[in-house]
């Protein structure tokens, strides 16, 4: 599964929904399901506006987590 950090690095920066959603121009609704991690599907142009707003790689705000079998 594909874990999202997104709610760990907005609460290492105070930052609120709206605040990604108004820096970014993404729709609170996109936000929203990543931050609660119930996406199942992500635009580039999303990925690259948090990848942005947040100075980071897609690697940090995206993990591969390996399923248990």
């Amino acid at each position: 599964m594909i874990k999202c950090h997104l709610s760990r690095m907005m609460g290492e920066r105070k930052l609120k929904i709206a605040d990604v959603a108004r820096e970014t121009g993404l729709h609170r609704n996109t936000i929203t399901l990543l931050y609660n991690e119930t996406a199942t599907r992500i635009d580039m142009e999303t990925i690259e506006g948090l990848c942005k707003l947040f100075e980071c790689n897609v690697g940090d705000i995206f993990e591969f987590v390996p399923d248990d079998v």
